[in-house]
């Protein structure tokens, strides 16, 4: 009999484990536990880390998991690592649910850059307005550049104040549209959006509305992971399952 762990934290985690329980498979959805305020779920959750590979293989094993989904953040290699390396030390099946990186097209003024220091250190360019969009794990590499204004699209408040001089918070949560996004650029000036590439449709918005308005973006690229079995979609996950 199957029983799934699904890594989330993701829209796509969301969405799979909501099949999951239509379809009548036993599933458990695991958060890494930085969000304060997670959506409901019709799977049984658990919250926090596992203590590394080892504590996940041993979770896998003392669980008895048969199917491992990893449907975590592109950007959230130390666990899509682990998970791959726990898997292995488990016998314990691999899948990954990801999403299509996104790709520059026509009107796009993307600047691609490896990584949030070498973000950090494009922005060494004379005082912008600034669209931070990569959620509250990494405003403090951003003190470096205190000469911005920066916005911030968080999903929830800040526990302490952002260690950036200038900047305004907008608490609100995903999936946006273009309409209020090119809205809410205007309204604030933004000449300069820095941005993940998570790929997907639940943040592509702020993308779009920055080509129609022609603000460029400071695109950072996804962090390289080892070859693993992966699949974009959901009915995929669902017959891997099955077998």
């Amino acid at each position: 009999m199957q029983n799934i762990l699904v890594l989330g934290g993701t829209i796509e985690a969301t969405r799979l484990v909501a099949e999951l329980a239509r379809a009548g498979l036993p599933a458990t959805l695991s958060y890494a536990g930085r969000v304060d305020r997670p959506k409901p779920q019709p799977v049984p959750v658990r919250v926090g880390g596992f203590g590394g590979a080892d504590g996940l293989a041993q979770y896998l094993r003392t669980h008895h998991i048969t199917h491992l989904v990893d449907a975590t953040h592109p950007f959230a290699a130390t666990i899509s690592t682990n998970a791959m390396r726990a898997a292995r030390l488990a016998g314990t099946p691999l899948l990954a649910l990801t999403r299509p990186a996104w790709i520059a097209g026509d009107g796009d003024l993307w600047t691609h850059v490896a990584d949030i220091p070498a973000a950090v250190a494009a922005l060494n360019v004379p005082r912008r307005t600034i669209m931070l969009a990569l959620g509250r794990m990494h405003l403090h590499a951003f003190a470096a550049r205190p000469a911005h204004r920066y916005l911030l699209r968080l999903v929830d408040p800040p526990q302490t104040p952002p260690p950036l001089p200038d900047h305004h918070i907008i608490i609100d949560r995903g999936p946006f549209d273009v309409t209020s996004d090119k809205g809410l650029m205007q309204a604030h000036g933004i000449d300069l959006v820095v941005s993940k590439n998570a790929g997907g449709t639940g943040a592509q918005a702020k993308l779009i509305a920055a080509r129609q308005l022609q603000i460029p973006v400071l695109m950072i690229d996804r962090p390289a992971l080892p070859d693993r079995a992966q699949t974009h979609d959901i009915a995929s996950v669902l017959d891997w399952v099955r077998t």
